[in-house]
């Protein structure tokens, strides 16, 4: 990672792009990426695709999406105290105690998750967070004072966290879930162009929006592209830290290495050359297993178009959807060099059909 890349790192994870409201981080991400394609597009939702090789007729996608979970704000009391609905997995466990940023027209709005004090709560009585009981605080009095700041019902909050490293080998931070995928793609463009590889298919570079709330970006843009090949990256629980079951769960530990999944919905044969590179690149690699559906917008681009060959490269996330999501800078760079080094052994044309 160089300087650059660092910098449009921070820059990028530490804006916030709230599910629906993504406007701002897909900015900073194409103005990122635009040096290193031939043109781009964006659709009616705010995905935005920049393109290699806009006029070949085979195309790749290589894929993150750009939201992060969020609250919305729901009702404001005759107190002045808000209470919130989700926007996304949202966790209201962690809530409490948490700075928050509001988006109004008249600017940012600086809030507080509060929670009644240790000394007057009955442990064997008390609530737990919920979000029956979790409120959010603006330092007003009255319902009329937090409206007069711009707030209203409707308007999108996050965490206000921005990126730490741990240890010079942790990046962490909210939202890594999955603007870490957008960094991996962008940097994948980035190398293409820098190393002056000529790929002889399309490549489109796809940040979706909306993955949040069902995959909803990913599902609009790959019915716009119709992509022969998608190769989707978004992040994964790391399951060594405590508290997790690897019986229900599997093994991913952070630092050991990108984790290829198998499932319906990933191909098997494009899984095979995923392998194959990795093995013949040297970059470690772990597997993982999905029931019914990977729940990424890998199962979005796999059951377009009467059917995309798709494969979903994860990045082992520890702490997900709270403000301390964690990764392994080891595995950014080794998602980065597998996508990377996929492309530049794929062949135009390549069929990946089971049968012929």
């Amino acid at each position: 990672m160089n300087k650059k890349s660092k910098s449009f790192l921070e820059k990028y994870l530490n804006n916030s792009s709230p599910t629906g409201f993504e406007k701002s981080g897909q900015q900073i991400w194409l103005d990122y990426i635009r040096p290193y394609i031939d043109e781009y597009f964006t659709d009616t939702y705010g995905t935005v695709v920049g393109v290699v090789n806009p006029k070949a007729e085979y195309k790749v996608v290589i894929e993150a999406h750009a939201d992060e979970i969020s609250w919305f704000v729901n009702y404001i009391t005759d107190d002045g105290y808000i209470y919130v609905r989700r926007n996304g997995g949202s966790d209201h466990q962690i809530a409490p105690s948490k700075r928050v940023n509001i988006f109004t027209k008249k600017g940012i709005v600086k809030g507080i998750f509060g929670w009644p004090a240790i000394h007057v709560r009955n442990a064997k009585t008390e609530e737990q967070p919920s979000l029956k009981n979790i409120f959010v605080d603006v330092g007003c009095t009255t319902k009329d004072e937090v409206e007069k700041l711009g707030v209203h019902v409707g308007c999108v909050m996050t965490f206000d966290d921005e990126l730490i490293e741990l240890n010079k080998k942790f990046l962490v931070g909210r939202a890594l879930d999955n603007r870490m995928g957008g960094f991996m793609i962008a940097e994948v463009a980035r190398l293409l162009f820098e190393n002056k590889n000529k790929l002889d298919f399309g490549l489109y570079i796809v940040n979706s929006v909306q993955e949040e709330v069902g995959l909803r970006g990913a599902q609009m843009i790959a019915e716009r592209i119709k992509p022969n090949l998608a190769i989707v990256t978004d992040v994964c629980h790391e399951t060594t830290s405590p508290m997790y079951n690897k019986i229900e769960s599997g093994h991913q530990k952070a630092g050991s290495g990108p984790v290829l999944t198998y499932g319906p919905a990933v191909h098997n044969n494009v899984l095979n050359m995923v392998i194959d590179v990795a093995e013949k690149r040297k970059i470690p690699f772990q597997r993982a297993a999905a029931s019914r559906a990977t729940g990424t917008d890998t199962d979005a681009f796999a059951y377009s178009n009467q059917g995309v060959a798709s494969v979903l490269i994860s990045l082992p996330l520890k702490y997900m959807h709270t403000t301390v999501e964690t990764v392994h800078v080891d595995d950014v760079d080794n998602v980065i060099k597998l996508i990377n080094s996929f492309l530049l052994e794929l062949k135009n044309g390549h069929d990946f059909s089971y049968m012929k």
